[in-house]
């Protein structure tokens, strides 16, 4: 077990793999709330975090209007349930979340490792990508009006030639 010093100068024991790190986690004697490499990835894994959070209420959600149908105004213990389990939910899927995007080393390794790449990106300009956005719509607008002019050139062809048959003959019914 190697020991890790964490932002505040204390040493935490975490387990380790071989060179290269891999799956581990922080070991027994850290705290609930303990974060692996605290000062590393913060953008990635705030908006990790986020986009987890949203899934997460919207789960919560779910079983909450899934167990409404048992709700019975009469009887409390139902009431207690409906709220109670879909609670339960959300928090499981919460530790569960902050588990993988903060304490477990591999998962954080990877979102650390992310928010390096996403630094070394070079980016397009505002100007670069309003002008390569004006291609792609002329582009397409353009593509649109030739297939409809092929297809209305193939469907006056059909006509012409009987195969395609258009108004109160092709239905069958008459005026």
């Amino acid at each position: 077990m190697a020991n890790v010093t964490t932002s505040s100068g204390a040493a935490t024991g975490v387990k380790t793999k071989a060179a290269g790190g891999g799956g581990g986690t922080m070991s027994h004697g850290s705290s609930l709330f303990d974060r692996y490499k605290p000062e590393q990835g913060k953008k990635v894994r705030g908006f990790t975090i986020l986009g987890a959070a949203v899934m997460i209420f919207g789960a919560g959600r779910f079983v909450f209007d899934r167990l409404s149908v048992y709700r019975e105004p009469n009887q409390a213990w139902t009431q207690v349930v409906a709220v109670g389990v879909p609670a339960l939910v959300v928090v499981v899927l919460a530790w569960l979340s902050f588990y993988y995007i903060y304490r477990k080393r591999g998962s954080s390794d990877f979102l650390i490792a992310t928010e390096g790449e996403m630094k070394k990106v070079s980016w397009s300009s505002r100007r670069e990508v309003i002008g390569s956005t004006k291609v792609v719509i002329l582009f397409t607008v353009l593509l649109a009006v030739f297939l409809g002019l092929v297809d209305f050139l193939f469907m006056n062809l059909f006509r012409f030639i009987g195969v395609l048959k258009l108004g109160a003959a092709a239905t069958g019914k008459s005026s």
